[in-house]
């Protein structure tokens, strides 16, 4: 697994926990997506199960290192749901717990790596929490998630919580300059539209990715004179609908940072015109009206089984026409 320079300091912070004997058995990694808490995770989880470790390092030359390299350390436990589910449910969790209470195979540490502990169902939750409550010898339990909230109260106080932070802006920039092609400014939009997670934004700046961001640009700019919104639909109409809901509510949002003369604050650095252009057409109060009903349908794709995408996207497309007819501009189609 790759290692990241923005990980060196968190890692060292936790490390000196557990090497002074402080370290807890449970350990709750808050962060976002694209900031690499799986190889902090990973890289915790060696040191732990390591059985000659250097200082700070694991000494990557004992068996259980080399189990650990080769991806079949027998005490090291990645749960995740089963393919094509998006729970996890407490069948796995009871089966690892059995695994915690029995001796180690290899004579050292147990670990438990949970990537995201949304996944768990409420039973497999609960099941999890007795464990925490009264855990055997030498197990760690760690837990990553992206939104602490939707846990268990009781299974975040069993825990350390520990918030995996963006690294400074500066260090992304270099280690994206690094790692992606693009200018400086699409490296810095990239970045901006994700929080700050570098890894998140070299996915996006993939040409791939990036193409699809600057066809839903371009198609933005050329509906807005024409107040042809409905135009929009082939663009949005697709399996990443979310991703590319997030990429107009961010321009949106932008336009309304544009009135406020707060250039530098704009996430789209490289789509400054079309920002301006937003601006221009529409108050700030109807931005934030548009903006709160992108929102709302995201919410719906995300969260309504069986949704019809198409439909939502028209209707919404469509209330933004009757938005611009309203503000004094005809336009082609009606609701």
């Amino acid at each position: 697994m790759n290692w990241y320079p923005w990980l060196n300091g968190p890692y060292r912070q936790l490390i000196g926990q557990y090497d002074d004997g402080r370290g807890h058995h449970a350990l709750l990694l808050h962060a976002a997506a694209g900031n690499g808490d799986d190889a902090l995770a990973y890289g915790l989880s060696r040191w732990l199960i390591c059985q000659h470790r250097n200082g700070e390092k694991s000494c990557g030359d004992c068996h259980s290192c080399r189990l650990m390299l080769a991806g079949n350390h027998p005490d090291y436990h990645v749960l995740a749901p089963e393919k094509g589910k998006s729970s996890l449910g407490i069948e796995p969790i009871r089966q690892v717990i059995e695994t915690l209470y029995a001796h180690a195979q290899q004579g050292g540490a147990k670990v438990i790596w949970l990537p995201q502990a949304e996944q768990l169902t409420e039973a497999a939750a609960n099941a999890l929490l007795k464990t925490l409550a009264a855990p055997p010898e030498k197990p760690y339990c760690l837990l990553g998630c992206r939104e602490p909230s939707r846990l268990m109260a009781t299974l975040r106080s069993r825990c350390l919580y520990w918030h995996l932070a963006s690294p400074v802006e500066q260090l992304s920039l270099q280690w994206l300059g690094r790692q992606a092609a693009g200018s400086q400014t699409d490296r810095l939009t990239a970045l901006r539209l994700h929080d700050g997670a570098p890894l998140a934004a070299e996915q996006l700046l993939q040409p791939q990715q990036w193409q699809q961001r600057s066809a839903l640009c371009a198609a933005l700019s050329a509906a807005l004179p024409q107040r042809d919104m409905l135009s929009m639909l082939p663009v949005l109409n697709h399996e990443d609908v979310a991703e590319r809901l997030h990429w107009l509510c961010a321009l949106l949002v932008d336009a309304m940072k544009w009135q406020q003369g707060a250039h530098h604050y704009v996430l789209n650095q490289d789509q400054q015109p079309l920002v301006h252009q937003l601006a221009s057409l529409l108050s700030s109060a109807s931005l934030q009206q548009i903006v709160q009903q992108w929102l709302n349908c995201r919410h719906q794709m995300l969260s309504v089984v069986g949704v019809n995408r198409e439909l939502l996207l028209t209707e919404q497309l469509l209330r933004w026409e009757q938005m611009l007819g309203a503000a004094g501009y005809s336009h082609p189609h009606s609701l």
